[in-house]
């Protein structure tokens, strides 16, 4: 494992965390204290998890994708207590950002600052 590449990968992830949490937050309602932690932790764990991956997926955008759709689950399932929105719509959106943050963060970490995956 490259140590350049978990810690780069984990920091955009607490960005990312950050940045989710801003967007839910500026909404009329208050977010919860408990939603907030799964929305940061949620976030940062796709960078951490895309930072000690070794899956080999032909291109390095296929595993973002993968690894923020997976990571992304059970932090749907965890939006799902927000109070805003419909059940069904804060885990689609919560999905379908961690997809985008995972991609995100792959793109970051292996492009702009070339620390590639180990195989």
């Amino acid at each position: 494992m490259k140590t350049k590449r978990l810690l780069i990968a984990t920091a955009l992830g607490i960005l990312a965390g950050f940045a989710c949490y801003g967007m839910a937050s500026s909404g009329q309602n208050e977010v919860p204290i408990i939603l907030a932690l799964n929305i940061i932790l949620s976030r940062t764990l796709i960078g951490f998890g895309i930072g000690i991956s070794r899956f080999s997926l032909k291109h390095w955008s296929i595993h973002g994708i993968i690894m923020g759709f997976i990571f992304s689950l059970p932090a749907g399932f965890g939006a799902m207590l927000g109070p805003e929105f419909s059940k069904t719509m804060l885990f689609t959106s919560t999905v379908v950002m961690g997809i985008i943050y995972g991609f995100l963060i792959e793109l970051i970490t292996t492009v702009i600052f070339k620390a590639k995956m180990i195989e």
